[in-house]
Protein backbone atom coordinates (compact mmCIF):
# COMPACT_ATOMS: atom_id res chain seq x y z
CA UNK A 1 0.00 0.00 0.00
CA UNK A 2 1.24 3.69 -0.67
CA UNK A 3 0.52 6.66 1.76
CA UNK A 4 1.23 10.10 -0.04
CA UNK A 5 1.29 13.06 2.87
CA UNK A 6 2.41 16.64 1.30
CA UNK A 7 2.43 20.31 2.41
CA UNK A 8 2.54 23.66 0.58
CA UNK A 9 3.74 25.57 3.88
CA UNK A 10 7.12 27.69 3.32
CA UNK A 11 9.38 26.38 3.55
CA UNK A 12 7.69 23.05 2.76
CA UNK A 13 10.44 20.56 3.67
CA UNK A 14 9.92 21.20 7.04
CA UNK A 15 8.04 18.68 6.95
CA UNK A 16 10.76 16.47 7.25
CA UNK A 17 11.37 17.78 10.70
CA UNK A 18 7.89 17.08 10.88
CA UNK A 19 7.87 13.41 10.65
CA UNK A 20 11.62 13.00 11.63
CA UNK A 21 12.73 11.83 8.40
CA UNK A 22 15.30 13.29 5.96
CA UNK A 23 14.15 14.34 2.46
CA UNK A 24 17.66 13.28 1.37
CA UNK A 25 17.16 9.89 1.89
CA UNK A 26 15.21 6.55 1.74
CA UNK A 27 14.80 4.87 4.67
CA UNK A 28 13.62 1.23 5.42
CA UNK A 29 11.69 0.01 8.45
CA UNK A 30 11.79 -4.06 8.39
CA UNK A 31 7.77 -5.01 9.71
CA UNK A 32 6.82 -8.54 10.80
CA UNK A 33 5.18 -8.83 7.52
CA UNK A 34 7.15 -6.69 5.34
CA UNK A 35 8.90 -3.87 4.37
CA UNK A 36 7.78 -0.24 4.91
CA UNK A 37 10.19 2.84 3.14
CA UNK A 38 9.86 6.22 3.50
CA UNK A 39 11.09 8.50 0.51
CA UNK A 40 10.37 11.88 -0.76
CA UNK A 41 9.00 11.86 -4.04
CA UNK A 42 9.48 16.05 -4.07
CA UNK A 43 11.05 18.18 -1.47
CA UNK A 44 11.19 21.37 -2.64
CA UNK A 45 10.26 25.11 -0.91
CA UNK A 46 6.92 25.12 -1.90
CA UNK A 47 5.84 21.63 -1.57
CA UNK A 48 6.87 18.55 -0.32
CA UNK A 49 5.95 15.26 -0.49
CA UNK A 50 6.62 12.13 2.06
CA UNK A 51 5.30 8.78 0.60
CA UNK A 52 5.16 5.66 3.08
CA UNK A 53 5.59 2.55 0.89
CA UNK A 54 4.77 -0.38 2.63
CA UNK A 55 5.21 -3.98 0.57
CA UNK A 56 3.68 -6.86 2.16
CA UNK A 57 5.67 -10.45 2.25
CA UNK A 58 2.96 -12.99 2.47
CA UNK A 59 5.41 -15.48 3.58
CA UNK A 60 6.99 -13.51 6.80
CA UNK A 61 3.39 -12.51 7.37
CA UNK A 62 2.40 -16.20 8.40
CA UNK A 63 5.54 -16.65 9.83
CA UNK A 64 5.47 -14.13 12.11
CA UNK A 65 2.51 -15.82 13.84
CA UNK A 66 3.76 -16.84 17.79
CA UNK A 67 3.49 -20.15 19.28
CA UNK A 68 0.71 -18.25 21.90
CA UNK A 69 -1.43 -17.34 18.74
CA UNK A 70 -4.82 -18.75 19.62
CA UNK A 71 -4.97 -20.73 15.90
CA UNK A 72 -1.40 -20.92 15.69
CA UNK A 73 -0.76 -24.26 14.09
CA UNK A 74 -3.81 -24.05 11.79
CA UNK A 75 -3.20 -20.00 11.10
CA UNK A 76 -0.29 -21.43 9.04
CA UNK A 77 -1.66 -22.48 6.28
CA UNK A 78 -5.14 -20.84 6.80
CA UNK A 79 -4.64 -17.16 7.21
CA UNK A 80 -6.52 -14.30 5.86
CA UNK A 81 -4.24 -11.43 6.99
CA UNK A 82 -2.39 -10.68 3.92
CA UNK A 83 -6.06 -9.14 2.71
CA UNK A 84 -6.54 -7.09 6.13
CA UNK A 85 -3.92 -4.07 4.17
CA UNK A 86 -5.77 -1.30 5.74
CA UNK A 87 -4.42 -2.79 9.41
CA UNK A 88 -0.64 -3.40 7.91
CA UNK A 89 -0.58 0.18 7.04
CA UNK A 90 -2.05 1.31 10.16
CA UNK A 91 0.93 -0.79 12.14
CA UNK A 92 3.46 0.05 9.63
CA UNK A 93 2.56 4.29 9.89
CA UNK A 94 2.27 3.87 13.82
CA UNK A 95 5.76 2.17 13.82
CA UNK A 96 7.42 4.43 11.58
CA UNK A 97 6.10 7.96 12.67
CA UNK A 98 6.14 6.82 16.30
CA UNK A 99 7.64 10.14 17.43
CA UNK A 100 5.80 12.18 14.70
CA UNK A 101 2.24 10.75 16.00
CA UNK A 102 2.93 12.40 19.50
CA UNK A 103 3.05 15.63 18.41
CA UNK A 104 6.94 16.13 19.73
CA UNK A 105 9.66 17.87 17.55
CA UNK A 106 12.25 19.64 19.32
CA UNK A 107 13.62 21.17 16.07
CA UNK A 108 9.96 22.51 14.97
CA UNK A 109 7.94 22.52 18.06
CA UNK A 110 5.56 25.70 17.71
CA UNK A 111 5.18 24.16 13.99
CA UNK A 112 3.96 20.75 15.43
CA UNK A 113 1.58 22.39 17.57
CA UNK A 114 -0.30 23.84 15.27
CA UNK A 115 -2.21 23.60 12.06
CA UNK A 116 -0.33 22.96 8.63
CA UNK A 117 -1.81 22.94 4.97
CA UNK A 118 -2.28 18.63 4.56
CA UNK A 119 -2.55 16.20 1.14
CA UNK A 120 -2.88 13.18 2.29
CA UNK A 121 -2.98 10.70 -0.60
CA UNK A 122 -4.42 6.75 -0.69
CA UNK A 123 -4.52 5.77 -4.38
CA UNK A 124 -5.67 2.06 -3.36
CA UNK A 125 -8.13 1.72 -0.07
CA UNK A 126 -10.02 -0.96 0.74
CA UNK A 127 -13.42 0.87 2.50
CA UNK A 128 -16.44 -1.39 3.42
CA UNK A 129 -18.81 0.50 3.10
CA UNK A 130 -17.66 3.26 -0.23
CA UNK A 131 -16.79 6.52 -0.96
CA UNK A 132 -20.02 7.76 1.43
CA UNK A 133 -18.54 6.16 4.48
CA UNK A 134 -15.15 7.98 4.18
CA UNK A 135 -16.63 11.28 4.10
CA UNK A 136 -18.63 10.69 6.98
CA UNK A 137 -15.71 9.58 8.87
CA UNK A 138 -13.64 12.26 7.54
CA UNK A 139 -15.15 15.32 6.58
CA UNK A 140 -16.18 15.59 10.81
CA UNK A 141 -12.72 16.15 11.72
CA UNK A 142 -12.06 18.80 9.57
CA UNK A 143 -10.94 17.61 5.78
CA UNK A 144 -11.97 17.81 2.84
CA UNK A 145 -12.47 14.42 0.89
CA UNK A 146 -12.54 13.47 -2.19
CA UNK A 147 -12.95 9.71 -2.33
CA UNK A 148 -13.64 7.82 -5.84
CA UNK A 149 -14.94 4.09 -6.05
CA UNK A 150 -12.48 2.27 -7.94
CA UNK A 151 -13.96 0.06 -10.82
CA UNK A 152 -13.34 -3.54 -10.57
CA UNK A 153 -12.11 -3.63 -14.00
CA UNK A 154 -12.16 -0.32 -16.26
CA UNK A 155 -12.12 -2.06 -19.68
CA UNK A 156 -15.91 -3.39 -18.25
CA UNK A 157 -17.82 -0.88 -16.38
CA UNK A 158 -20.64 -2.72 -16.64
CA UNK A 159 -19.12 -4.98 -13.23
CA UNK A 160 -19.69 -1.98 -11.21
CA UNK A 161 -16.58 -0.98 -8.16
CA UNK A 162 -14.66 -3.02 -5.99
CA UNK A 163 -14.67 -2.07 -2.36
CA UNK A 164 -11.51 0.11 -2.80
CA UNK A 165 -11.64 4.20 -3.26
CA UNK A 166 -9.10 6.39 -4.14
CA UNK A 167 -8.91 8.60 -1.17
CA UNK A 168 -7.44 12.20 -0.99
CA UNK A 169 -7.69 14.36 2.33
CA UNK A 170 -7.04 17.95 2.16
CA UNK A 171 -7.20 20.58 5.36
CA UNK A 172 -5.64 22.27 8.11
CA UNK A 173 -4.74 20.22 10.52
CA UNK A 174 -2.12 19.35 13.17
CA UNK A 175 0.00 16.47 11.29
CA UNK A 176 -0.27 14.46 14.62
CA UNK A 177 -3.73 14.68 14.55
CA UNK A 178 -3.70 13.63 10.80
CA UNK A 179 -1.34 11.10 11.46
CA UNK A 180 -3.63 9.68 14.51
CA UNK A 181 -6.77 9.97 12.23
CA UNK A 182 -5.65 7.05 9.73
CA UNK A 183 -4.14 4.73 12.52
CA UNK A 184 -7.40 4.59 13.77
CA UNK A 185 -9.71 5.23 10.83
CA UNK A 186 -7.61 3.11 8.24
CA UNK A 187 -8.72 -0.07 9.45
CA UNK A 188 -12.27 0.63 10.61
CA UNK A 189 -12.75 1.20 6.76
CA UNK A 190 -11.20 -1.92 5.58
CA UNK A 191 -13.49 -3.60 8.78
CA UNK A 192 -10.61 -6.10 9.26
CA UNK A 193 -7.42 -6.22 11.02
CA UNK A 194 -4.48 -8.57 10.27
CA UNK A 195 -3.83 -9.82 14.11
CA UNK A 196 -6.21 -11.09 17.28
CA UNK A 197 -8.06 -8.28 18.88
CA UNK A 198 -7.34 -8.47 22.61
CA UNK A 199 -8.51 -6.12 25.15
CA UNK A 200 -5.31 -4.14 24.51
CA UNK A 201 -6.50 -2.64 21.27
CA UNK A 202 -8.65 -0.62 23.75
CA UNK A 203 -5.52 1.40 24.85
CA UNK A 204 -4.75 1.69 21.47
CA UNK A 205 -7.85 3.26 20.56
CA UNK A 206 -7.82 5.67 23.78
CA UNK A 207 -4.57 6.66 22.74
CA UNK A 208 -5.14 7.35 19.56
CA UNK A 209 -8.41 9.28 19.37
CA UNK A 210 -8.79 10.40 22.95
CA UNK A 211 -8.97 13.85 21.83
CA UNK A 212 -11.27 13.90 18.93
CA UNK A 213 -13.66 10.05 18.91
CA UNK A 214 -15.46 11.33 22.19
CA UNK A 215 -17.33 13.94 19.57
CA UNK A 216 -17.30 12.22 16.72
CA UNK A 217 -20.80 11.52 15.08
CA UNK A 218 -19.55 8.42 13.82
CA UNK A 219 -18.11 7.22 17.44
CA UNK A 220 -20.07 4.22 17.62
CA UNK A 221 -19.32 2.49 14.45
CA UNK A 222 -15.62 3.23 14.58
CA UNK A 223 -15.37 2.10 18.01
CA UNK A 224 -16.93 -0.96 17.47
CA UNK A 225 -15.31 -1.60 13.84
CA UNK A 226 -11.95 -0.96 15.26
CA UNK A 227 -12.78 -3.45 18.19
CA UNK A 228 -13.95 -6.34 15.45
CA UNK A 229 -17.58 -5.40 16.66
CA UNK A 230 -16.51 -7.40 20.10
CA UNK A 231 -19.19 -5.52 22.31
CA UNK A 232 -17.43 -5.69 25.70
CA UNK A 233 -14.59 -4.08 24.47
CA UNK A 234 -16.57 -1.27 22.86
CA UNK A 235 -18.28 -0.72 26.38
CA UNK A 236 -15.75 -0.32 28.08
CA UNK A 237 -13.62 2.06 25.24
CA UNK A 238 -16.93 4.47 25.79
CA UNK A 239 -16.66 4.70 29.16
CA UNK A 240 -12.67 4.82 28.63
CA UNK A 241 -13.38 7.61 26.12
CA UNK A 242 -16.26 9.63 29.01
CA UNK A 243 -13.43 9.12 31.15
CA UNK A 244 -11.32 11.78 29.58
CA UNK A 245 -14.17 14.71 29.54
CA UNK A 246 -15.43 12.94 32.68
CA UNK A 247 -18.47 11.96 32.03
CA UNK A 248 -20.13 8.62 30.88
CA UNK A 249 -22.83 10.29 28.87
CA UNK A 250 -20.84 11.96 26.57
CA UNK A 251 -20.42 9.36 24.36
CA UNK A 252 -23.94 8.78 24.15
CA UNK A 253 -25.46 12.29 24.10
CA UNK A 254 -27.60 12.49 20.77
CA UNK A 255 -26.75 15.26 18.41
CA UNK A 256 -28.22 18.58 18.91
CA UNK A 257 -31.05 19.29 17.14
CA UNK A 258 -29.88 21.61 13.87
CA UNK A 259 -27.76 18.58 13.21
CA UNK A 260 -30.62 16.20 13.34
CA UNK A 261 -32.39 18.43 11.01
CA UNK A 262 -30.04 18.17 7.93
CA UNK A 263 -29.60 14.09 8.68
CA UNK A 264 -31.55 11.84 6.24
CA UNK A 265 -34.91 11.27 7.75
CA UNK A 266 -35.11 7.39 8.41
CA UNK A 267 -35.07 5.34 11.43
CA UNK A 268 -31.46 5.91 12.78
CA UNK A 269 -31.74 9.26 12.30
CA UNK A 270 -35.04 9.64 14.22
CA UNK A 271 -33.47 7.76 17.14
CA UNK A 272 -30.62 9.70 17.10
CA UNK A 273 -32.32 12.42 17.73
CA UNK A 274 -34.07 11.26 20.87
CA UNK A 275 -36.56 13.80 22.20
CA UNK A 276 -36.04 16.86 20.43
CA UNK A 277 -37.57 14.43 17.04
CA UNK A 278 -40.18 12.43 18.71
CA UNK A 279 -41.59 13.16 21.62
CA UNK A 280 -45.04 12.51 20.18
CA UNK A 281 -46.49 15.23 21.59
CA UNK A 282 -46.41 17.93 18.28
CA UNK A 283 -44.67 20.76 20.79
CA UNK A 284 -40.85 21.85 20.22
CA UNK A 285 -39.03 20.51 23.20
CA UNK A 286 -36.49 23.75 23.44
CA UNK A 287 -38.96 25.99 23.19
CA UNK A 288 -42.42 24.70 24.45
CA UNK A 289 -44.05 26.11 21.04
CA UNK A 290 -46.33 24.54 18.77
CA UNK A 291 -44.71 23.46 15.70
CA UNK A 292 -47.92 22.94 13.76
CA UNK A 293 -49.06 26.73 14.43
CA UNK A 294 -48.21 28.11 11.54
CA UNK A 295 -45.90 31.41 10.69
CA UNK A 296 -44.43 32.49 14.24
CA UNK A 297 -43.69 36.70 14.54
CA UNK A 298 -40.57 37.36 13.43
CA UNK A 299 -38.43 37.90 16.84
CA UNK A 300 -39.83 34.52 18.02
CA UNK A 301 -37.80 33.20 15.14
CA UNK A 302 -34.81 35.04 15.94
CA UNK A 303 -35.01 33.83 19.04
CA UNK A 304 -35.24 30.10 17.90
CA UNK A 305 -32.56 30.19 15.49
CA UNK A 306 -30.33 32.20 17.99
CA UNK A 307 -31.16 28.82 20.72
CA UNK A 308 -30.55 26.53 18.17
CA UNK A 309 -27.30 28.04 17.55
CA UNK A 310 -26.32 27.26 21.15
CA UNK A 311 -23.76 24.71 22.07
CA UNK A 312 -25.37 21.48 24.53
CA UNK A 313 -24.22 21.97 27.58
CA UNK A 314 -22.51 18.42 28.30
CA UNK A 315 -24.55 16.80 31.31
CA UNK A 316 -21.75 16.05 33.40
CA UNK A 317 -21.21 19.87 33.55
CA UNK A 318 -24.85 20.57 34.22
CA UNK A 319 -24.69 17.91 37.15
CA UNK A 320 -21.60 18.94 38.31
CA UNK A 321 -22.87 22.54 38.86
CA UNK A 322 -26.37 21.70 39.82
CA UNK A 323 -24.30 19.84 43.13
CA UNK A 324 -22.41 23.11 43.31
CA UNK A 325 -25.58 25.19 43.21
CA UNK A 326 -27.15 22.47 46.05
CA UNK A 327 -24.31 22.74 48.40
CA UNK A 328 -24.35 26.29 47.96
CA UNK A 329 -27.81 26.91 48.63
CA UNK A 330 -27.69 24.72 52.12
CA UNK A 331 -24.46 26.74 52.97
CA UNK A 332 -21.80 24.11 53.35
CA UNK A 333 -18.53 24.86 54.59
CA UNK A 334 -16.73 21.34 54.19
CA UNK A 335 -17.70 19.05 51.88
CA UNK A 336 -16.62 15.56 50.97
CA UNK A 337 -17.02 13.78 48.02
CA UNK A 338 -17.35 10.45 48.34
CA UNK A 339 -16.34 8.44 45.36
CA UNK A 340 -14.54 11.61 43.81
CA UNK A 341 -13.51 10.04 40.51
CA UNK A 342 -10.56 12.22 38.71
CA UNK A 343 -11.55 15.30 40.81
CA UNK A 344 -14.03 16.89 38.66
CA UNK A 345 -16.19 18.19 41.59
CA UNK A 346 -13.12 18.80 43.90
CA UNK A 347 -11.47 20.81 41.16
CA UNK A 348 -15.26 23.06 40.90
CA UNK A 349 -15.61 23.42 44.62
CA UNK A 350 -12.13 24.38 45.39
CA UNK A 351 -12.62 27.45 42.90
CA UNK A 352 -15.14 28.92 45.04
CA UNK A 353 -13.47 30.23 48.67
CA UNK A 354 -17.15 29.94 50.08
CA UNK A 355 -15.92 26.00 50.61
CA UNK A 356 -13.32 26.32 53.56
CA UNK A 357 -12.25 21.98 53.03
CA UNK A 358 -12.78 20.11 50.44
CA UNK A 359 -11.98 16.17 50.93
CA UNK A 360 -11.82 13.64 47.84
CA UNK A 361 -12.61 9.75 48.47
CA UNK A 362 -12.31 7.17 46.11
CA UNK A 363 -11.62 3.12 46.24
CA UNK A 364 -9.12 3.40 43.54
CA UNK A 365 -5.78 4.67 43.94
CA UNK A 366 -5.13 4.78 40.12
CA UNK A 367 -7.96 7.69 40.36
CA UNK A 368 -6.51 9.26 43.29
CA UNK A 369 -3.37 9.65 41.70
CA UNK A 370 -5.04 10.90 38.56
CA UNK A 371 -7.36 13.56 39.94
CA UNK A 372 -3.91 14.77 41.89
CA UNK A 373 -2.52 15.33 38.54
CA UNK A 374 -5.53 17.09 37.21
CA UNK A 375 -5.89 19.23 40.32
CA UNK A 376 -1.94 19.92 40.11
CA UNK A 377 -1.51 19.41 43.59
CA UNK A 378 2.57 19.47 43.63
CA UNK A 379 1.61 23.03 42.29
CA UNK A 380 -1.25 24.47 43.98
CA UNK A 381 -0.65 27.63 45.97
CA UNK A 382 0.02 26.85 50.17
CA UNK A 383 -3.69 28.18 50.96
CA UNK A 384 -5.48 26.36 48.30
CA UNK A 385 -3.39 23.35 48.91
CA UNK A 386 -4.39 23.51 53.03
CA UNK A 387 -8.07 23.35 51.67
CA UNK A 388 -8.07 20.23 50.05
CA UNK A 389 -7.50 16.78 51.10
CA UNK A 390 -7.75 13.32 48.83
CA UNK A 391 -7.07 9.91 50.40
CA UNK A 392 -8.38 5.93 49.74
CA UNK A 393 -11.32 4.42 51.30
CA UNK A 394 -14.66 2.53 50.82
CA UNK A 395 -17.68 3.40 51.02
CA UNK A 396 -18.65 -0.19 52.51
CA UNK A 397 -16.92 0.76 55.71
CA UNK A 398 -16.54 2.51 58.16
CA UNK A 399 -14.11 4.78 58.53
CA UNK A 400 -14.06 8.09 60.95
CA UNK A 401 -12.33 10.06 58.19
CA UNK A 402 -15.80 10.23 56.64
CA UNK A 403 -17.48 12.57 59.44
CA UNK A 404 -17.06 15.95 60.66
CA UNK A 405 -17.71 17.59 57.17
CA UNK A 406 -20.88 19.94 56.42
CA UNK A 407 -22.28 17.78 53.74
CA UNK A 408 -21.44 14.98 51.78
CA UNK A 409 -21.62 14.15 48.02
CA UNK A 410 -22.56 11.08 45.93
CA UNK A 411 -22.35 11.73 42.53
CA UNK A 412 -22.93 9.01 39.98
CA UNK A 413 -21.78 6.91 43.06
CA UNK A 414 -24.37 4.11 44.35
CA UNK A 415 -24.98 2.61 40.92
CA UNK A 416 -22.24 1.33 40.73
CA UNK A 417 -22.62 -0.64 44.62
CA UNK A 418 -23.98 -4.34 44.11
CA UNK A 419 -27.51 -4.22 45.33
CA UNK A 420 -26.75 -6.21 48.35
CA UNK A 421 -23.81 -4.01 49.41
CA UNK A 422 -26.39 -1.04 49.41
CA UNK A 423 -27.34 -0.87 52.98
CA UNK A 424 -23.40 -1.07 54.57
CA UNK A 425 -22.73 2.11 52.25
CA UNK A 426 -26.00 3.48 53.85
CA UNK A 427 -24.98 2.91 57.21
CA UNK A 428 -21.57 4.34 56.51
CA UNK A 429 -22.68 7.53 55.29
CA UNK A 430 -25.97 8.37 56.50
CA UNK A 431 -25.48 6.14 59.54
CA UNK A 432 -22.24 6.85 60.90
CA UNK A 433 -20.73 9.76 59.14
CA UNK A 434 -23.97 11.55 59.62
CA UNK A 435 -23.40 14.85 58.01
CA UNK A 436 -26.26 17.64 57.98
CA UNK A 437 -26.28 16.99 54.05
CA UNK A 438 -25.87 14.41 51.76
CA UNK A 439 -26.40 15.17 48.08
CA UNK A 440 -26.77 12.09 45.88
CA UNK A 441 -27.29 11.38 41.80
CA UNK A 442 -27.87 8.95 39.62
CA UNK A 443 -28.87 8.29 36.26
CA UNK A 444 -32.39 7.74 35.35
CA UNK A 445 -32.93 4.71 33.24
CA UNK A 446 -36.48 6.26 32.07
CA UNK A 447 -34.00 8.45 30.04
CA UNK A 448 -31.67 5.78 28.81
CA UNK A 449 -33.90 5.87 25.79
CA UNK A 450 -33.08 8.96 24.26
CA UNK A 451 -29.38 7.60 24.11
CA UNK A 452 -28.28 5.76 21.35
CA UNK A 453 -26.40 2.70 21.10
CA UNK A 454 -27.51 1.46 24.58
CA UNK A 455 -29.19 -1.55 22.51
CA UNK A 456 -26.78 -3.74 21.18
CA UNK A 457 -28.31 -5.67 17.72
CA UNK A 458 -26.67 -8.92 18.25
CA UNK A 459 -26.11 -9.16 21.88
CA UNK A 460 -29.66 -8.22 22.68
CA UNK A 461 -31.14 -4.64 25.33
CA UNK A 462 -27.95 -3.25 27.32
CA UNK A 463 -29.97 -0.51 29.25
CA UNK A 464 -27.01 0.60 30.98
CA UNK A 465 -24.74 3.08 30.57
CA UNK A 466 -21.51 2.49 31.81
CA UNK A 467 -19.98 -1.29 32.37
CA UNK A 468 -19.50 -1.25 35.69
CA UNK A 469 -23.07 -0.17 36.46
CA UNK A 470 -24.68 -2.68 39.18
CA UNK A 471 -27.81 -1.10 38.43
CA UNK A 472 -30.04 2.06 37.40
CA UNK A 473 -32.88 3.14 38.61
CA UNK A 474 -36.35 4.70 37.96
CA UNK A 475 -37.49 7.97 39.63
CA UNK A 476 -39.74 5.56 41.39
CA UNK A 477 -37.16 3.66 42.02
CA UNK A 478 -35.12 6.31 43.06
CA UNK A 479 -37.56 7.81 45.52
CA UNK A 480 -38.07 4.26 47.43
CA UNK A 481 -34.74 3.83 47.89
CA UNK A 482 -34.62 7.91 49.45
CA UNK A 483 -37.47 7.22 51.18
CA UNK A 484 -35.81 4.24 52.69
CA UNK A 485 -32.63 5.92 54.26
CA UNK A 486 -35.04 8.83 55.70
CA UNK A 487 -37.08 5.94 57.39
CA UNK A 488 -33.80 4.35 58.72
CA UNK A 489 -31.71 7.53 59.69
CA UNK A 490 -33.69 9.63 59.92
CA UNK A 491 -33.52 12.63 57.24
CA UNK A 492 -35.75 14.45 54.89
CA UNK A 493 -35.42 14.35 51.07
CA UNK A 494 -36.25 16.70 48.39
CA UNK A 495 -35.77 15.72 45.13
CA UNK A 496 -34.38 17.80 41.60
CA UNK A 497 -34.05 17.08 38.01
CA UNK A 498 -30.01 17.85 36.34
CA UNK A 499 -30.40 18.23 32.32
CA UNK A 500 -33.60 18.42 30.25
CA UNK A 501 -36.25 17.21 32.51
CA UNK A 502 -38.34 15.43 29.34
CA UNK A 503 -42.29 15.20 29.86
CA UNK A 504 -41.99 11.51 29.04
CA UNK A 505 -38.91 9.97 30.27
CA UNK A 506 -38.13 12.61 32.76
CA UNK A 507 -34.51 14.39 33.06
CA UNK A 508 -31.48 12.13 32.19
CA UNK A 509 -30.02 12.51 35.89
CA UNK A 510 -32.15 12.21 39.31
CA UNK A 511 -30.64 14.08 42.47
CA UNK A 512 -31.66 14.00 45.99
CA UNK A 513 -30.54 16.90 48.82
CA UNK A 514 -31.21 14.87 52.32
CA UNK A 515 -31.42 16.77 55.09
CA UNK A 516 -31.18 15.97 58.64
CA UNK A 517 -33.58 18.17 60.43
CA UNK A 518 -32.63 19.89 63.75
CA UNK A 519 -33.22 18.58 66.84
CA UNK A 520 -35.04 20.54 68.90
CA UNK A 521 -33.71 22.50 72.06
CA UNK A 522 -33.96 21.10 75.43
CA UNK A 523 -35.95 23.66 77.97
Amino acid sequence: MLLTISTTMSPATDLGFLLHKHPDRVQEFGQSFGMARVLYPEAGEHRCTAALLLEVDPIRLVRSRGKSSPDFSLGQYVNDRPYAASSLLAVALADVFRTARTGRCAARQKLADGPIPLELGLPALPCRGGADLARRLFEPLGWQVEATAVPLDENFPEWGDSRYVRLTLRGEVRLADALNHLYVLLPVLDDAKHYWIAGDEVDKLIRAGGGWLGAHPERMLITRRYLGRRWALARTAFARLAEIGDDVEESLEPPAEEEVADAPHDADADADAGSDADTGSGTDSETGSDTDSGDAAAAGDAAEEAQAAEPRTPLNTLRRDAVVSALEEIGARSVIDLGCGSGQLVSALLSRPSFAKVTGVDVSARVLAMAARKLRLERMPDAKRARVELFQGSLTYTDDRFAGHDAAVLMEVVEHVDPPRLPALERVVFGVARPRHVVVTTPNVEYNVRYEGLTDPEAGPSRMRHPDHRFEWTRAEFAAWAAGVCDAYGYEAAFRPVGEDDPEVGPPTQMAVFRLPAQPSSA
